[in-house]
């Protein structure tokens, strides 16, 4: 019972604030110098030694901002749903706080899915925008990210403006598959996804490997990007305390 109890107590520790804040600022270096690596090495290599692609020559390239941003605004959204979920059951403010701090990551990132997807759909498609199901469904991810974070600001009382966007968020969810399988389920101008779990990748293997290592640095990013905007929420929610006033005079 003792051995069970101490392999879930990092789970109780980071439900802690205070621990968080301890724990990522060991981390912040270390993602940040692979999170430079990753994306230096990403777009030089795919920039400048990735072979142009047969029918589109070199707009291409824009997929390597463009997949790695997309990729994001998805896998962003389910965890800020998921935090907004832990925090409406369980009542942890850790929670609370990394879905704020997602929400307007994840905003970003979408925008630029939705701005690099229009700068490739000129040369290819004729026109920066078309209501394509995939473009029009992101857009619509776009929105539930602003309704989330107004939803947190609406209200004087914290905590109701924390439930009311941890339900749209999850509410929102349904249509995270609704992008990904738009491009199967509809007639779209989108190309279908370049990289599926289920069968072997569209992309040669010249092309393929900068897009992997830019989508890894966009991830360890996203990560390095989510713990300073916790930190600083952090900071904020509990300023009154001795250890943040502690920690921001660098004291033990």
């Amino acid at each position: 019972m003792t051995e069970s109890r101490g392999n879930w107590q990092w789970l109780y520790r980071l439900g802690s604030p205070r621990w968080f804040y301890d724990i990522s600022g060991r981390w912040l270096p270390w993602l940040s110098a692979l999170t430079f690596f990753l994306l230096m090495t990403g777009l030089v290599w795919g920039l400048a030694f990735a072979p142009p692609d047969a029918r589109q020559g070199n707009s291409f390239r824009i997929i390597y901002l463009h997949v790695p941003a997309s990729f994001l605004a998805l896998a962003g959204y389910y965890i800020m749903a998921v935090a907004g979920a832990a925090g409406l059951v369980w009542r942890v403010k850790m929670a609370f706080i990394i879905m704020k701090s997602a929400a307007p990551i994840g905003a970003v990132m979408t925008l630029i899915a939705l701005f690099t997807g229009a700068i490739w759909g000129k040369p290819t498609w004729g026109a920066f925008w078309v209501w394509d199901a995939r473009v029009t469904s992101m857009l619509i991810l776009l929105f539930l990210y602003i309704g989330v974070l107004a939803l947190q600001r609406a209200f004087h009382n914290g905590d109701v403006g924390y439930k009311a966007s941890a339900i749209l968020a999850l509410v929102g969810t349904v249509n995270i598959p609704i992008i990904y399988k738009s491009v199967d389920w509809w007639y779209t101008l989108h190309q279908p996804a370049t990289l599926k779990l289920t069968s072997a990748p569209s992309m040669h293997i010249d092309m393929l490997q900068p897009l992997l290592v830019m989508i890894g640095g966009f991830y360890v990013f996203y990560v390095l990007v989510l713990c300073l905007f916790a930190r600083a929420e952090i900071v904020c929610q509990e300023r009154s305390t001795v250890w943040v006033r502690r920690r921001l005079e660098g004291t033990p």
